[in-house]
């Protein structure tokens, strides 16, 4: 442990979770002002009431005060605010399909198999999330071109909307129809455009993918303007032959007006082959390997050729619309409406594609698991994959039937509102499909709803190993005993099953498709006694359609009360496009360099040490920058530098989800390289967050065991938890804290009730665990004051005789393979009365 010095000051970094926070909060401060960033990125301190920046509270370490200066970065416009960022959540299944790059199993190195079995998947994914776009436009063509274009405003066909000058105007209604296509191609085209400036005074951060550490993978791909280029193109080229006769043909038309349209159709199609192609060939996950797909197609797909490419994507689109307008069926009336022959086909078509190569995807990463097992089979099981590696899998299912669902959603609700016209015939399985997923989400909910209050109710009544924490981390106060083990019970649930969630979505989905898939290959129509089914399809697509327009609408006028975009937005865009350019910029790729660039700037003082504190997602940012500049920073500077993170995912859920890029390894090794200055503050009532450095655990003896990392880099049994001065248990580098919150106490803001996922600012041993990561204090315990006992009702002290967890009535379990020796518990007041 480092002995403070009069010129020792601690800087503690905070950067925030998911779905914003105000600055005020972030530092704990009724107000706060900017001292570095540039709007977006946002350095913040405390402020006085002139608007100064302001010292922070003084940080006991060791028995000694210390000088501590509090700042925080805030992120949160990055992905929340205003009409243009709310339009992501529409953009969902692109991201999804681009998060589901990033769950691929990791390659063993000097495996060929495997190296080859993730190339394949790779390109798999690439081509999964190009059809994905182009089921966009093929949906959209159904909207604008047939629906409005063709049926609504023909001549007399009879449509509200249609009894206009428009309907006796063929170029008003070439217009209609391609302009929307035009529309959201550009606004798709902009927003993968965007990205964001980082603002650094040091020199940048260079990711090693060979170092170990956590999101060492995370790194911008140099292809990604090649890979935005051919999805537009892909797009264009979709929209050109849906408009002039979809996959059957060209459409027919006399003299040179029928060659040109064979032309142009020949000419999109071949733009949709071209993209597909080159999105198969792209292969630089990492962007640290330029010499990856061959030279040839680099220079193929460099600047100068994608803008010409592009802007003859562009002109073959107009020559399509003037193409339209000379078409003799949108010259004369009829009594029917007339239909685009192209627009059930093309939907048909793509989305039986999208299906093939989902299951290639599937099938492929079956063996792509077993391979890359080698890397966890040692591991605990909750601490291995999701789903065996597999999970990758079934978030693009999902991502390709939501892409579906949205799209036939948008349309049911256009009807609806036009009150007129016919959709493809392929939107009948499509509501067929969703209808029997409907049903059998439905019943799933309340097999699941009557199944969790079951094991709810015998689990509280058998106090399992979970109850017996709480009872020992509250040990002494019989209520907060009883709420806490409620709290635990549910978050632990939620941990445990969340990823099952997206398997049953999967599972369901795709057992509602089998049916729709099986008539529509059989070309027969839904049987009569399906149609309250497909009724319920209709329901329930009109609802996802609904529900996605309201959410971009609060989103964009509401963002306080759009919480699950929000959050949704957070956790996609902290990925790089990869597999999908048309997904919200990464703002790691921002945020982790200017937090390098201010550590930097702060640890260049000899007196300085820095922590960086982040909470929920921010645990995941400043793993990442912890990481980085482990790599480039010099010991004397290194040794300096140390993490708490709180309500952390780390291990639940990343190290799980994404196995390749958050390892549970690389845990290890930044535990290691950090030596015990990683400090992890977690509550088990947080369905969130958990624990990062300990699994394993177990109360023996009134004492809680445990594995984990050692502070000398290695990973076994450790010492039984100590009993903090504020009641926290910390277990190797986990905190675990009472929730309720013991006290209050004197000097402390107070945070009262069961905090589960927020605020853990407020509890006390947030200070200590700061003091620790510093490396100002080792954890030991304080001697008990008389005036500490008597304000707060607490003892650091050793007691016997006091109410434990076994005087409790709750079983205390067997050891195994764990240190057995005898913690003594915390000494506590006398149990409070039970409220009658």
């Amino acid at each position: 442990m480092l002995i403070p010095g009069p010129d020792t000051r601690v800087v503690e970094l905070r950067v925030h979770g998911v779905q914003g926070t105000t600055p005020e909060s972030l530092v704990d401060a009724v107000a706060a002002v900017d001292v570095a960033g540039d709007g977006l990125g946002r350095v913040v301190r405390p402020a006085d009431r002139l608007r100064r920046p302001a010292p922070g509270p003084v940080l006991q370490a060791g028995g000694r005060p210390v000088s501590r200066v509090v700042e925080g970065y805030v992120w949160g416009r990055m992905t929340s605010g205003g009409l243009a960022k709310a339009t992501w959540a529409l953009l969902f299944p692109f991201a999804l399909a681009n998060v589901a790059h990033w769950m691929l199993p990791p390659t063993p190195a000097g495996s060929v198999p495997a190296r080859l079995l993730g190339t394949c998947l790779r390109a798999l994914l690439r081509l999964a999330a190009l059809l994905l776009t182009v089921l966009l436009v093929a949906q959209l063509g159904v909207i604008s071109l047939d629906l409005v274009a063709a049926q609504c405003l023909a001549p007399g066909s009879g449509c509200p909307w249609g009894r206009t000058w428009a309907g006796g105007a063929p170029w008003v209604r070439a217009l209609v129809g391609t302009a929307p296509i035009a529309l959201v191609l550009l606004v798709l085209h902009r927003m993968s455009s965007v990205d964001w400036r980082i603002e650094r005074t040091g020199p940048p951060a260079a990711a090693d993918p060979s170092s170990g550490l956590p999101g060492a993978l995370v790194a911008a791909d140099p292809d990604t303007p090649a890979l935005r280029v051919l999805h537009l193109v892909a797009g264009l080229g979709t929209g050109v032959a849906v408009a002039l006769g979809g996959p059957a043909g060209p459409l027919p038309a006399p003299g040179w007006h029928g060659r040109a349209i064979a032309v142009c159709w020949a000419a999109g199609i071949a733009l949709v082959a071209v993209a597909a192609l080159g999105a198969v060939l792209l292969d630089d996950p990492t962007g640290a390997a330029p010499h990856r797909g061959g030279r040839w197609l680099r220079a193929a797909l460099g600047r100068e050729p994608r803008r010409v490419l592009h802007t003859g994507a562009w002109l073959l689109l107009l020559a399509a619309t003037a193409l339209l307008v000379r078409l003799p069926a949108w010259h004369q009336g009829a009594d029917l409406p007339p239909r685009l022959p192209g627009a059930d086909l093309s939907v048909q078509l793509v989305a039986a594609l999208a299906t093939l190569v989902c299951l290639l995807i599937g099938l492929l990463l079956v063996p792509a698991a077993l391979l890359a097992r080698r890397d966890w089979s040692a591991q605990p099981r909750g601490l291995r994959p999701w789903a065996g590696g597999w999970m990758a899998a079934p978030v693009v299912a999902v991502a390709a039937m939501l892409g579906g669902g949205f799209g036939a959603g948008l349309a049911l609700a256009l009807r609806g509102v036009l009150g007129f016209g016919r959709l493809p015939r392929g939107y009948s399985y499509i509501v067929l499909l969703w209808g029997v997923a409907g049903v059998l989400a439905l019943a799933a909910g309340l097999a699941v709803a009557a199944t969790t209050g079951m094991l709810r109710w015998s689990s509280l009544r058998r106090r399992e190993e979970w109850a017996r924490e709480a009872a020992l981390l509250h040990a002494g106060r019989p209520r907060d005993v009883k709420r806490a083990a409620r709290a635990w019970w549910w978050a632990r649930w939620q941990r445990r099953h969340s990823h099952q969630a997206v398997l049953g979505l999967a599972v369901v989905l795709v057992t509602g498709a089998v049916p729709a898939v099986f008539l529509r290959l059989k070309e027969v129509d839904p049987p009569e006694w399906s149609r309250p089914v497909s009724t319920f399809g209709v329901v329930v697509l009109a609802l996802l359609a609904l529900a996605l327009l309201r959410a971009v609408h609060l989103a964009a006028r509401r963002p306080d009360k759009a919480r699950q975009v929000g959050v949704l937005a957070d956790l996609a865009a902290f990925w790089p496009r990869e597999a999908h350019p048309v997904v919200p910029p990464c703002y790691a790729l921002k945020v982790v360099p200017e937090l390098v660039a201010r550590v930097r700037e702060h640890l260049a003082d000899p007196g300085t040490r820095v922590v960086l504190a982040g909470h929920s997602q921010g645990s995941l940012l400043t793993a990442v920058a912890a990481a980085r500049l482990l790599e480039e920073l010099p010991p004397e500077q290194a040794e300096r530098l140390g993490l708490v993170t709180a309500g952390s995912q780390l291990q639940w859920a990343y190290s799980r989800a994404f196995p390749a890029v958050v390892p549970h390894s690389s845990l290890a090794s930044l535990s290691g390289r950090l030596g015990g200055r990683w400090r992890a503050l977690c509550r088990g009532t947080d369905a969130l967050g958990g624990a990062v450095t300990t699994w394993d655990r177990q109360v023996f003896d009134e004492a809680l065991l445990g594995v984990g990392f050692r502070a000398d880099g290695t990973t076994g049994a450790l010492p039984p938890a100590r009993r903090g001065p504020t009641g926290a248990l910390v277990l190797g580098g986990d905190h675990w804290l009472p929730d309720p919150q013991r006290g209050p106490f004197p000097g402390r803001r107070w945070a009262p009730g069961v905090n589960r996922h927020a605020d853990y600012t407020s509890d006390p041993e947030w200070d200590r665990a700061v003091a620790m990561a510093a490396g100002l204090d080792t954890g030991e315990p304080v001697s008990p004051r008389l005036s500490t006992m008597r304000s707060t009702g607490l003892s650091t002290g050793l007691s016997t005789g006091l109410p434990t967890a076994r005087s409790a009535g709750l079983p205390t379990g067997l050891p195994t393979s764990l240190p057995t020796a005898r913690q003594a518990p915390l000494a506590e007041p006398e149990p409070e009365p039970e409220p009658k």
